[in-house]
C-alpha cells in the first residue's frame, strides 16, 4: 500500500492592502495548528519519505513548523500546487509513486476535492479540509491516483 497525506496550510493572517495572497504569513493560531499537525503526524507514525509543498508562504511555514516535530526529509517546493485542481494534484502525486508515503502541503479547494474524489464511497469520516486539516489516503501500490481508488485511512483537524 501507498499513502498520500494531504495537509492543508494552517490559518493565515488576512492579506494587507496590495499584498499578494502568496505572501500571507501564518497567524499565531496557525502556528499552533501547524505544531499540532506535526505532533499528530509523528504520534501516528505518518513520517513522509518525500514532501511536495506549495510555494505560498503560509504553506511553507506550516511545513517548516510541522517538520520540527516529524523531521526533515526530501522536500520539493512547487508553485504548481498553489491553485491546482484535483486532477493536477493527482498528476503531481502520481509522478512520485516510487515513494510509499508522500506528504503534500497546500490549499483548498484542490485538496478537499482530491480527498473526496479519491475516497468516494468510503469517506464517512471525511468532513472537508479545514485549516491544518490532514487526510491520509491509502491506495494500492500499483494504482493510479484517480476517483474511488483510495481508502480514507485517517482524518484529523485541530
Amino acid at each position: 500500500m501507498r499513502e498520500l497525506i494531504l495537509l492543508r496550510h494552517a490559518h493565515a493572517e488576512s492579506a494587507m492592502p496590495g499584498q499578494d495572497d502568496r505572501d500571507r504569513a501564518l497567524s499565531v493560531r496557525g502556528r499552533a495548528e501547524a505544531a499540532a499537525a506535526g505532533a499528530w503526524l509523528r504520534e501516528h507514525g505518518y513520517i513522509p519519505e518525500r514532501v511536495l509543498c506549495s510555494t505560498a508562504r503560509r504553506a511553507r511555514e506550516t511545513l517548516d513548523i510541522a517538520q520540527d516535530t516529524i523531521g526533515y526529509g526530501q522536500t520539493l517546493r512547487l508553485d504548481a500546487i498553489y491553485e491546482a485542481t484535483p486532477g493536477a494534484l493527482a498528476i503531481l502525486a502520481d509522478s512520485h509513486r516510487e515513494v510509499s508515503r508522500l506528504l503534500m502541503v497546500g490549499h483548498n479547494p484542490g485538496f478537499e476535492h482530491l480527498a473526496a474524489l479519491m475516497s468516494t464511497g468510503r469517506s464517512g469520516d471525511f468532513r472537508g479540509m479545514p485549516a491544518a486539516g490532514i487526510a491520509v489516503l491509502r491506495l494500492p501500490v500499483d494504482a493510479a491516483i484517480e476517483p474511488g481508488v483510495a481508502e480514507l485511512a485517517a482524518f484529523w483537524m485541530p
